[in-house]
């Protein structure tokens, strides 16, 4: 058999696997075999097959990983409990709080330290699983 043949079997291989994970990793590995099948389909060198084939699936990981990071950044901003209305239980001398949302009591920080501490907090973001609230309510 021809090396092209080789090569876009390996990328029907890594496409069937791709559709039972569905990271799309896969997916760009198996465009890189096809870029490999074909340089060998126009009689490219065993040497430039590999070449194309490895930089195109080095550049279609790293660009799949930068859309990624910017997809989760997009998802960790957009949480639907900014805005939300929080009961503050007890302020602690550090300028912390315990505050009580959702049934639980979570650990809160003043979004600017000279805010006064009474009235009404609101979420204004989250750090890991701490809150920080704010007396602005978020349009968000």
């Amino acid at each position: 058999m021809e090396a092209y043949v080789y090569w876009f079997l390996i990328g029907v291989l890594l496409l069937g696997l791709e559709m039972m994970s569905g990271t799309f990793y896969l997916l760009v590995l198996a465009i890189a075999a096809a870029i490999g099948g074909v340089a060998a389909w126009l009689g490219a060198s065993l040497a430039v097959q590999l070449v194309l084939s490895a930089l195109t699936g080095i550049a279609g990981i790293f660009i799949l990983q930068r859309t990624r990071v910017t997809q989760v950044a997009d998802t960790a901003n957009a949480s639907f409990d900014l805005g939300q209305p929080v009961h503050v239980l007890k302020w602690n001398a550090d300028g912390t709080a315990r505050v009580a949302y959702r049934g639980a009591e979570w650990d809160a920080e003043l979004q600017s330290i000279d805010a006064p501490r009474d009235g009404q907090f609101y979420i204004a973001a989250m750090h890991g699983s701490g809150l920080v609230i704010t007396h602005q309510k978020s349009s968000s």
